[in-house]
């Protein structure tokens, strides 16, 4: 029989991860039994996933205020730092934000304004358009802030981030200073020392900075690089990507996961005969069309994965070959001659213009936001997803 289903999307349930499990026997026979329970079977080129939270939990991957206090005095002996570009999240930086106070005697924090890089909101444009601020050249003081917008909650959370950062850091101690602008070269009239604290546009802000005259220059990415006293740390992103596990550690981007992946796919292979593509996700690349929220407030949608999932889907759109080359066909003869296009695709010359429309992205971006929908981030008990069919398309049977 002809098969009707094409890409599969399915949670995996597993215990609950705890520290120095070993996460491959996990991740192996959960796949297997579901698979089992539901009637499927592995087949080559299927692809498991596992959310970096429970590969870090297994790891160890967590760290203290007091490490990452520890690490900003290190950087930043002079006691002034100026914070640049923080997202606004009680999850993802407060608990940095207070590990950096700890070890600074004053902050003065700049604040992206009416959003941060990802979406979330301390003023509408409205707003600013309203007062006659104009968001490109405008440094505003926390007073002036405060006399134009007053307080202003975030429209998800509530929570007015502003006197929340401000409270987080005055409760260690350390003199807090706060001021709003977009162009990250503001901070340099009140310190030269300075931690980059944005995600996907820190090289740039770094950049700037160093050719302004900037003298201590660190980001979230230098912060935990490596273990301070035994705590966790990341080699290649420090801080990011790092969630708030109590109120006073953070839990790391998980660090080194090659060995993991690599074993998955060969117990997977010993146990089944088949392939599969494994890799460790996190946050999807997506944005919420009504939240106007980046998803993606990790440095990457996967900090692992195999060989076969380097690089990008090869496609061509369906309906354009429906609606131009073969407008004249219908029935089977429109089947056939559309999966024999797909078929001959890597020698097309029309393939170009056929794939207009299709999703040029990462393989690990679409699957890493494939399988962060299918997991959520709340109590599904599904850390790890098992995708099929992936790499299947219409001429396949």
């Amino acid at each position: 029989m002809e098969r009707k289903t094409g890409t599969i999307s399915i949670g995996i349930r597993c215990p609950i991860i705890r520290e120095n499990d070993n996460l491959s026997d996990i991740v192996v026979n959960s796949v297997l039994d579901a698979c089992k329970s539901i009637g499927f079977s592995i087949e080559d080129r299927d692809i498991i996933s596992v959310t970096e939270s429970v590969v870090a939990r297994a790891q160890g991957n967590y760290a203290s205020v007091d490490d990452i206090a520890t690490d900003i005095k290190n950087k930043f002996p002079q006691g002034h730092i100026g914070i640049v570009f923080p997202i606004l999240s009680r999850n993802r930086f407060a608990i940095c934000l207070k590990g950096i106070a700890k070890g600074a005697e004053k902050i003065t924090l700049l604040l992206s304004y009416p959003a941060d890089e990802v979406g979330n909101q301390l003023l509408s444009y409205d707003q600013l358009d309203e007062e006659g601020i104009n968001p490109c050249s405008d440094v505003l003081s926390l007073k002036q802030y405060r006399q134009l917008f007053g307080i202003n909650p975030h429209p998800f959370t509530g929570v007015d981030y502003v006197a929340y950062y401000q409270d987080i850091i005055e409760s260690v101690g350390t003199q807090a200073e706060i001021i709003f602008a977009n162009n990250p070269l503001a901070i340099l009239n009140y310190t030269r020392d300075i931690l980059v604290c944005d995600i996907h546009s820190r090289f740039r802000t770094r950049r700037l900075l160093k050719e302004n005259g900037a003298e201590t220059i660190y980001g979230l990415d230098d912060i935990l690089t490596v273990s301070i006293k035994g705590s966790g740390h990341n080699s290649n992103y420090g801080l990011l990507g790092s969630n708030k596990a109590t109120e006073d550690t953070v839990k790391l981007f998980p660090d080194d996961c090659e060995d993991l992946i690599l074993d998955i796919q060969k117990r997977i292979l010993e146990k089944t005969g088949k392939h599969v593509e494994v890799m460790v996700y996190g946050d999807g690349a997506f944005k919420d069309p009504k939240g106007k929220i980046w998803e993606l407030a990790d440095p990457v949608v996967s900090p692992a994965f195999t060989e076969g999932l380097k690089g990008s889907l090869n496609e061509i759109k369906l309906k354009y070959l429906a609606d131009n080359d073969y407008k004249n066909l219908s029935g089977q003869r429109l089947k056939e001659a559309v999966s024999q296009a797909i078929r001959e695709k890597e020698n097309s010359l029309s393939a170009e213009a056929a794939s207009f429309g299709t999703t040029p992205r990462q393989l690990t971006d679409l699957i890493g936001s494939l399988c962060d929908l299918t997991s959520g981030s709340g109590d599904k008990g599904t850390p790890v997803v098992l995708v099929k069919n992936y790499f299947d398309d219409y001429s396949k049977q």
